[in-house]
């Protein structure tokens, strides 16, 4: 959560020490009918990356004793860690960094994503019903996070939770990111909630089927079921459903309010007028000749919304609320929350999208989106950023980049503008 692009979540379970141990380790709760899995010797590791991590995991304990973790909880936790350079490898290749944003909306949005999620809401449809009663989310949205984070139960994670992440701490990677969560994670054990054989979850810690990062858990996760433990980990989804739903509810999350409705735009729009930050009411946006792209109502006229266009002028472009920052919480990517939403609104019934992304399919990757900027920054026409996101600043400076040239004045991103803008 909150790591700024989709984590990629691959979750097995880890169950050696529990038959002997469990009874040692104070509150250790065990999931029912949770995965099983294996500890994370994929290969040998290096002898010298051994020993400096056990070095490293002394020292680590004292800063945990100074946080109140006891030593009890200390030794279970760390009893059979050693170098894991599988955590590594993946933190190293991330390859949904590589999509376009339309690549990636079709992939999150697939037929098979959306049967899948038909078929959770009718298994779990009471469950989905009860939290939406309690926490105001759509259960639509809950299940759509479900489906985003872990394609519904089906990938919670294959690495062991406490080596992955001392392993990423040892290494200094992110740096004081790791180690921080780790930390949480050894208040998580010694909450009880869960013990180190079952704690599992992606190379960057995101645990469960709603993939909380150790953090995340500590501040946000439920126990809806009332077992007396906030489970995430095992086949039975509620708790993770139901922490999802607290976590959106408290990053405001207003009841009965769409996060994005996708909108046409009249010929001639001023894209300068969109962007995060640029709020209008939807009455406002009437006024300048924005419509209703399909069968989705806009919000409430007096609804405080902005406008986005990551398609450039003749893409596809959306109205967000309140509620797209919320899902921003969870996932602080534009294509994720509206990944989030469009998935929901497909569980809903609604069409799909009735725009078509640039004509240039399949579009900038971020990397080629990163360099456009700097390259439009490079040639005087400030972007604000490089951050591979195509906002209203980025638009506003292709958009004055087109008119130096001479070119048509679309304030669109695409693959012919960035090969022009390599030529200089």
């Amino acid at each position: 959560m909150r790591l700024s692009l989709r984590l990629s979540a691959t979750l097995t379970a880890m169950a050696l020490l529990l038959g002997g141990c469990a009874g040692q380790y104070p509150g250790a709760g065990v999931p029912q009918q949770s995965q099983e899995i294996k500890w994370g010797r994929y290969q040998n590791p290096p002898a010298e990356k051994v020993a400096g991590l056990r070095n490293w995991v002394e020292g680590f304990k004292a800063s945990a004793r100074g946080q109140g973790i006891s030593d009890s909880t200390l030794e279970f936790a760390f009893r059979d860690v050693t170098y894991n350079p599988e955590a590594l490898r993946r933190s190293q290749n991330q390859a949904e960094f590589k999509k376009s944003l339309w690549e990636y909306l079709e992939n999150a949005v697939s037929e098979k994503r959306q049967a899948n999620g038909r078929a959770a809401l009718a298994q779990y449809g009471g469950v989905l019903t009860r939290v939406e009663a309690t926490y105001g989310v759509d259960k639509e949205v809950v299940a759509a996070v479900w489906g985003m984070e872990s394609t519904y139960g089906e990938r919670r994670g294959d690495l062991p939770l406490i080596e992955s992440l001392a392993t990423l701490g040892y290494e200094g990677y992110r740096g004081d990111f790791f180690r921080s969560q780790l930390m949480a994670a050894l208040k998580i054990l010694q909450s009880g909630d869960i013990d180190p054989g079952h704690m599992t979850g992606s190379w960057a810690g995101a645990m469960g089927h709603t993939q909380f990062i150790p953090t995340t858990y500590l501040a946000f996760a439920v126990d809806f079921t009332g077992d007396g433990r906030r489970d995430i980990w095992s086949n039975d989804p509620s708790d993770a459903l139901a922490s999802a739903a607290n976590y959106l509810a408290k990053s405001g999350w207003q009841r009965g309010l769409p996060a994005a409705v996708e909108v046409t735009l009249p010929p001639g729009f001023n894209t300068a007028l969109a962007g995060k930050g640029k709020r209008r009411s939807v009455a406002e946006w009437q006024s300048l000749g924005v419509r209703q792209a399909n069968q989705r109502p806009l919000p409430p006229a007096g609804t405080s919304t902005e406008l986005i266009v990551p398609g450039g002028a003749s893409g596809a472009a959306f109205l967000i609320t309140r509620n797209f920052h919320a899902i921003l919480r969870y996932n602080n990517a534009d294509s994720y929350a509206l990944a989030v939403s469009h998935l929901a609104d497909r569980l809903k019934g609604y069409p799909g999208l009735a725009n078509p992304w640039p004509a240039d399919h399949p579009g900038l990757r971020i990397e080629q989106r990163k360099e456009m900027q700097r390259l439009l920054t490079a040639r005087g026409f400030d972007t604000q950023g490089v951050d591979g996101n195509v906002g209203s600043n980025t638009i506003s400076a292709i958009r004055a980049y087109q008119a130096s040239r001479g070119l048509p004045v679309t304030g669109e991103p695409s693959a012919a503008l960035l090969e022009q803008l390599r030529r200089g």
